[in-house]
């Protein structure tokens, strides 16, 4: 019937977008792992998750229509980040098996958005996204201030470098403009809404296609 048809290219959906989303985000906690980079992959990682985050979330919540569940959907990909990271980890890869689960609270103001404004998508769009897009790089912060000390790190597991003539200057972040987390909480702001955006398409387009 039209029901399970529906149902199953619901939980497809849910299962590709949380996998994809969390392969690419698998590294957001360790870009310390980058010594020489630390700063330009923060702001990355902390864009592309996101934007992963945001795009899932919006989907899912957009598609149930239930305050809560882009928490529950961050939250699956916080497991699946977990037992990625884990299996990493076990073949011996320097990385921090256990990471702070950062979508989370960033996920939770996507629900606030959208229970707060009673299930309006273009307030979720605008508020949820520019909350969301904002408060994850401040969370993530906390990844890079829990992780390992670079310096054991990089001794403990060496690995080829650049040549000194091509190694960055470490840049000074005492100054608001060079700093990553407000680069990436600007960055975030303005292109989760755009994701959230392309979360609500998807729904009406998955809609549309059971549809027919």
């Amino acid at each position: 019937s039209i029901v399970w048809l529906r149902r199953c290219t619901h939980y497809l959906f849910i299962v590709v977008v949380a996998v994809n989303s969390t392969l690419l985000t698998i590294n957001a906690g360790d870009y310390i792992f980058y010594t020489d980079w630390a700063w330009t992959s923060f702001v990355v990682f902390s864009i592309s998750q996101t934007l992963m985050l945001v795009v899932g979330a919006t989907y899912y919540l957009t598609f149930t229509g239930v305050p809560g569940t882009a928490t529950y959907y961050a939250l699956i990909m916080t497991v699946y980040t977990w037992i990625a990271k884990g299996a990493w980890f076990a073949l011996g890869y320097p990385y921090d098996f256990i990471v702070t689960p950062v979508r989370l609270p960033s996920a939770m103001l996507l629900d606030l958005a959208y229970w707060a404004t009673k299930k309006n998508k273009h307030s979720l769009i605008l508020f949820g996204g520019v909350l969301c897009g904002m408060s994850l790089p401040l969370f993530n912060m906390v990844n890079l201030i829990t992780v390992a000390d670079p310096l054991e790190t990089a001794s403990k597991y060496p690995r080829p470098t650049l040549p000194p003539y091509m190694t960055p200057i470490e840049p000074q972040v005492g100054k608001f403009y060079n700093s990553p987390v407000a680069l990436g909480a600007g960055a975030g702001a303005v292109l989760a809404c755009t994701f959230a955006a392309l979360g609500c398409k998807l729904n009406t387009w998955t809609y549309r296609w059971m549809a027919a």
